[in-house]
């Protein structure tokens, strides 16, 4: 499991969004996702340098991570003032070690009102500043992989495919240049 901001930013792209849509299964009515980390999570092509399996001490010089990690931060506060704003909650320490701080209403009312700031209903609303951090963070993204800001979801899930295919054949490769190197042992 990784707790990084980059990875995070990453997943919270557009180009991951769009990159889950089509290779996930759906159920249900409308486009419900049934997210599968084997055809979705571990096919999708993490720009050079900055995957998952690298950890993130790696990279964190890196200015492609470091836009990334700004943007995506930036993203997690705004959403978190709006999913609970200091005027209606009230911060108390856990007392499990190891756990986050409890977040609980205020009062009544602040109960109330919280029961309607979900993430569900933040996206359907989308207000512009939500807007403004999404499109922050895709430029972050997009930069990391070399494409220009503006690239349109179309051309990044072409990319996306012809970087996966590009990584499956060069594994593939390896793949094989070890069977061969093994049956030369023999």
């Amino acid at each position: 499991m990784r707790d990084d901001d980059v990875t995070f930013g990453i997943l919270c792209s557009s180009y991951h969004i769009v990159w889950a849509f089509a290779h996930s299964s759906r159920h249900g009515v409308g486009d419900d996702l049934t997210y599968n980390t084997t055809r979705t999570f571990e096919t999708f092509p993490f720009p050079e340098g900055l995957t998952p399996n690298i950890p993130s001490t790696n990279f964190e010089k890196d200015s492609r991570a470091k836009a990334i990690a700004k943007a995506a931060k930036r993203l997690d506060e705004l959403r978190n003032a709006w999913l609970n704003p200091p005027d209606l909650v009230k911060i108390e320490p856990e007392v499990v070690e190891g756990y986050p701080d409890r977040i609980l209403p205020k009062d009544a009312q602040a109960a109330v009102t919280l029961k309607t700031r979900t993430l569900t209903n933040l996206y359907n609303q989308r207000p512009q500043w939500l807007a403004d951090a999404h499109r922050d963070l895709d430029a972050a993204v997009a930069t990391a992989y070399g494409w220009p800001i503006d690239i349109s979801e179309e051309d990044a899930l072409a990319k996306l495919l012809e970087l996966n295919l590009s990584r499956s054949a060069t594994a593939q490769g390896s793949f094989d240049d070890k069977d061969d190197e093994s049956d030369d042992e023999e």
